[in-house]
């Protein structure tokens, strides 16, 4: 199955309920249904309330998992899908992942300033137990052997904690690969990662350096 990212349709919002449409990488006029989110977090942290952008040529996966989920920021409550401080996301859960020429940045707000990281560009970078809490996702992408429609609680193949709420939609798959990945994320989690040819900078200017 190879598809590419469509545009995101609004869904509408109930007090304990967020169902809302979203068309990923993997559908052809499908979509992503999010059911109860409240209390579904990817991360066991807060997040900074700061998005950062991730780009790779190619992203190679063993075992993904997709599902809804609640990012909360520091103070916010995830009880309470109204909070401001909480970012309704797309989880994407990935086994092993290699990476191709990956960049990652960060734009601080308000400042022509940026902070911008590049690996794999011999070899690839490579993690496991990925996790990631996204609210954007672009790029070309083959699936092998996937279910679509999977209740959350019942992943099996992304990780232990790859998991949603019971009663939530999801969809899952034996392996992934996208070509032209473009990301943006509230966070990243990863039981290892090994960012082969690490190179940090900080980029300064009237347009600082991001990946896309």
């Amino acid at each position: 199955m190879s598809v590419a990212q469509g545009s995101a349709v609004k869904g509408r919002t109930r007090w304990k309920r967020f169902a809302t449409v979203v068309v990923p990488a993997s559908f052809i006029a499908g979509a992503i249904v999010f059911g109860q989110a409240t209390g579904a977090i990817a991360a066991s942290f807060a997040v900074s309330g700061q998005q950062f952008k991730v780009s790779a040529d190619k992203l190679e996966g063993t075992g993904f998992v997709q599902y809804g989920g609640l990012a909360t920021e520091k103070g916010g409550n995830p009880q309470n899908p109204a909070d401001p401080k909480n970012h309704f996301v797309a989880v994407s859960g990935i086994k092993e992942a290699k990476l191709y020429n990956l960049c990652q940045s960060v734009k601080v707000p308000g400042l022509p300033v940026s902070m911008v990281i590049h690996a794999g560009q011999g070899a690839p970078a490579e993690a496991t137990d990925l996790l990631i809490n996204l609210s954007s996702l672009k790029g070309d992408a083959t699936f092998n052997n996937i279910q679509i429609g999977i209740d959350a609680s019942d992943l099996t193949k992304g990780g232990a904690d790859a998991k949603g709420l019971q009663g939530s939609f999801a969809q899952q798959a034996d392996s992934v690969t996208i070509t032209n990945l473009k990301q943006v994320a509230w966070s990243t989690t990863a039981g290892t990662f090994k960012l082969t040819g690490l190179d940090l900078s900080i980029s300064t200017g009237a347009k600082p350096e991001e990946c896309f």
